[in-house]
């Protein structure tokens, strides 16, 4: 049967328990619907060696029982016997919850943004096309020095996904997404010296796709490192690239999510109001961002979302909050409930993460860092960094910078310090702010200068 009306058969049927004393309760229910497609295509010197195209569909349930348990239960298959299953499933796995935090199920906002996240024109192009393209941002990279000698990496990837959520208590609401992206990984030799370069872009917009910059600036990055050497241990003033700032903002950010606070996972519990980051700080939350598949007009509860700065200009506005964790505060949720599939229970996440940019460009922020490190690239994320703590000990790469300029390149050394001493020793933060791929959560920053950070090498 068809999405309609096996939710409709679940609803039903979660009124005749109901009414036959059951724990379930219609008002309670809420179903979460998704569908999507997704391809991919890699290739190595012209030839396609990985291809993959998939459809899906799942519809997640979940019920408050009388005793006030949140159940959940799932399917990818919507037949009569799937809305028996569900019901079961969900009762069954609200007896086995032992927390006693107050539940919800959300009847929907007055109003939600009208957001464009779908673009027609990205379905025309054909999957031939996107093989094409892939073979073409290969062929390209190697073009761009003689020093490149391979492309270790070349793919083109798609993804379309919709989501509707729908319960008893009024909430009927759906979405649709698209995104088409892909990434290269140069290499380039000169001797007995070897070093990579990574590019990765999405769009939503086709007329955006430019392969020959995102060719350039693998190879650029690639042929830069060949000469890295580390540099002597010590403190340094340092500027991290938009993507390395990003990157140590993406390990952090659950730093931020009031269900770890409240869990005693984040040092920033009951910190609202206070100055946790130097005046020139400011995070923002923005899931009605253009362009990202992590845009939506409603959270995972179906919570109309608004933009939000996390962080102004230094002071701690606000932690991310689903229904659960906002009651707890006595405060209102700040639409950051997170489902990250069909199946999954509701958590926090953010959605569009990122340090707000000012109008200082690159070249501005390198004059700003005169002496010290530009860092490109930070390694190491899952082992070499605390998220409960902040503290972090992770492998860098980059450059020199003298009297403003980018010198030699930098390689083979450890930087540290801790996230939260990291915020309030940041100096400036610049203009040319980037994104990386989006998941379930989009993280993204300038260029981020930093008084001093730790500095291993030789």
């Amino acid at each position: 049967m068809d999405r309609k009306e096996f939710i409709a058969r679940l609803f039903d049927r979660a009124s005749e328990m109901e009414s036959a004393g059951g724990d379930v309760c219609r008002a309670g229910s809420e179903t979460c619907f998704e569908s999507g497609s997704s391809f991919e295509v890699e290739v190595k010197d012209g030839e396609i060696i990985g291809y993959s195209v998939s459809d899906s569909i799942g519809l997640g349930f979940r019920t408050l029982t009388r005793q006030g348990r949140m159940g959940y239960a799932s399917t990818q298959i919507l037949d009569e016997a799937a809305v028996d299953q569900l019901l079961d499933g969900a009762l069954e796995n609200a007896a086995l919850v032992e927390s006693r935090d107050e539940q919800f199920i959300f009847p929907g906002s007055p109003e939600y943004p009208d957001l464009k996240l779908y673009n027609p024109a990205l379905e025309a192009i054909t999957a031939a096309q996107k093989i094409e393209m892939a073979k073409e941002l290969e062929k390209l990279t190697l073009e761009q020095d003689e020093r490149i000698v391979q492309v270790e990496g070349c793919a083109i990837f798609s993804s379309s996904d919709a989501r509707a959520l729908f319960n008893g208590a009024g909430l009927d609401v759906s979405m649709q997404v698209n995104l088409l992206g892909g990434y290269v990984i140069a290499v380039a030799r000169d001797g007995e010296k070897v070093n990579t370069g990574f590019k990765m872009f999405f769009t939503q917009n086709p007329e955006e796709i430019d392969l020959e910059k995102v060719a350039r600036t693998a190879a650029q990055e690639a042929l830069a490192g060949l000469d890295a050497a580390p540099v002597p241990s010590g403190t340094y003033r340092v500027l991290l690239r938009r993507d390395a700032a990003a990157t140590l903002l993406a390990t952090f950010a659950g730093v931020f999510s009031a269900d770890n606070a409240q869990r005693g996972l984040s040092r920033l519990k009951g910190r609202e109001g206070e100055m946790i980051a130097a005046p020139c700080v400011t995070v923002m939350d923005d899931p009605h961002r253009a362009g990202s598949a992590s845009s939506a007009p409603f959270d995972g509860e179906g919570v109309a979302t608004v933009v939000k700065a996390v962080i102004e200009d230094g002071r701690l506005n606000t932690l991310l909050h689903n229904l659960k964790t906002a009651k707890k505060q006595g405060v209102e949720t700040t639409a950051n409930a997170s489902r990250p599939g069909y199946a999954a229970p509701v958590g926090v996440a953010p959605s569009n993460f990122y340090f707000k940019p000012t109008d200082d460009d690159f070249e501005a922020m390198l004059a700003k860092l005169g002496d010290g490190l530009l860092i490109t690239e930070l390694q190491g994320m899952h082992a070499g960094a605390n998220p409960i703590t902040g503290d972090f000990s992770l492998a860098a790469k980059g450059f020199r910078v003298r009297d403003g300029r980018i010198a030699e390149a930098v390689a083979q050394v450890t930087i540290a310090s801790n996230f939260y001493e990291l915020l309030q020793a940041v100096e400036a933060v610049g203009g040319d702010l980037e994104f990386q791929a989006p998941g379930a959560s989009c993280f993204g920053s300038p260029s981020v200068l930093v008084k001093e950070l730790s500095v291993a090498g030789t």
